[in-house]
């Protein structure tokens, strides 16, 4: 069979990475695989990959939406070029993950998508795709999207306008556009994500709940020089890595958990901006975001801690990666963080920098001081 897979990127960060894997997983299968993404690819030379429109439309796309607060529904020509690739192509199965990212206009996807006759997987790894702006909803306590968003009070967060509040149209939009798919299944990684979905203008489409999976011949323990290359030989390394430090990643909590541990420990935070790096107090460590899974998995390594204090995943592949790396995970309670720790090992704890030192010190076997 012949496989399309669409995504925001190809082969890093975490649904890149996922995307490229079920390429592969497939390919060996001998089923036919393209990965079409938006904006950039790595660690995928060995999957055929296709560009969706180019640099400029991607920013133009981005542009727009920080004025019109419209995102996914820009990109329109270069959609309609893609489009034109794909009945060549002609697949027996598309595969949709992130369509957010500024690289695709929805109309022009989805009206293919009711009439092309193929069969439609969706994997959703965000709320994105049944809000009127936001990717996530719970850190600000807003329900809106199950009736009908509005007013949004997360306009300013990614994708961020800087000037209109368009929720109301974009919701009506999206729902218009995304129900009545023929041949469309959901794809879910976490029970929390799916009771999302069932609440929502997606709940008559079937969901499948499918944990993420990651690549065990990388995500493995994994020796290397990170500790010595940061000067770190004597210190207890408290690891916490994402792509963007968002407030809902828990970086305030790290901040306060920095104050609560002594010089035994490091906290180590991959993935910052400058900026967050020079506001650091300097018992942070703090590293810029890498696309090397190899460098990930030695930094995965060396932790003697994993620390999650997310208050919003829709599974956490990095508390995966770094399980199964062989390093001990910390997770906040009633998240979707927490159903990885029940199956792969690790502790859920209630929310709060307090309780995750207590775990800290107890999975180090320090005493408190």
């Amino acid at each position: 069979m012949k496989y399309l897979f669409i995504n925001t990127v190809a082969g890093f960060g975490s649904t890149g990475r996922i995307a490229a894997d079920s390429c592969r997983a497939l390919m060996a299968q001998g089923h036919e695989c393209v990965l079409a993404y938006g904006r950039d690819k790595a660690n995928c030379d060995d999957i055929p990959t296709v560009p969706i429109g180019t640099a400029m439309d991607y920013r133009l796309h981005a542009m727009r939406s920080r004025l019109l607060d419209d995102s996914g529904f820009g990109s329109r020509a270069a959609t309609r070029r893609f489009l034109q690739w794909v009945r060549q192509y002609d697949p027996d199965v598309i595969w949709l993950h992130n369509l957010h990212g500024y690289y695709v206009h929805l109309g022009e996807l989805f009206s293919y998508l009711r009439t092309c006759g193929k069969r439609v997987f969706w994997t959703l790894h965000d709320c994105w795709s049944f809000t009127g702006h936001c990717a996530y909803f719970d850190y600000v306590g807003c329900d809106r999207w199950k009736t009908g968003c509005h007013d949004c009070p997360q306009k300013e967060t990614y994708p961020k306008s800087v000037l209109a509040d368009n929720s109301r149209g974009n919701y009506e939009k999206k729902k218009a556009l995304f129900t009545g798919i023929p041949n469309m299944k959901l794809i879910v990684p976490s029970h929390w994500l799916e009771s999302r979905v069932k609440e929502s203008f997606l709940k008559d489409y079937p969901v499948e709940v499918v944990y993420n999976t990651v690549d065990r011949n990388v995500f493995k323990p994994t020796p290397g020089a990170f500790r010595q290359r940061y000067g770190l030989e004597d210190k207890k390394i408290v690891l916490g890595v994402a792509s963007v430090w968002e407030s809902r990643k828990g970086l305030k909590d790290f901040l306060a958990l920095s104050e609560l541990l002594d010089e035994r420990f490091k906290i180590v935070l991959i993935g910052l901006t400058p900026k967050q790096i020079a506001a650091l107090p300097e018992n942070i460590l703090g590293l810029p975001r890498t696309n090397s899974v190899q460098e990930l998995a030695e930094s995965y390594t060396a932790a003697d801690v994993y620390v999650s204090p997310s208050t919003e995943e829709t599974f956490g592949m990095t508390v995966l990666e770094a399980r199964c790396c062989g390093t001990e995970a910390v997770v906040y309670q009633g998240t979707a963080c927490q159903e990885i720790v029940e199956q792969f090992g690790g502790v859920a704890v209630p929310r709060g920098p307090e309780h995750l030192k207590d775990a800290v010190l107890a999975l180090t076997k320090e005493e408190a001081r």
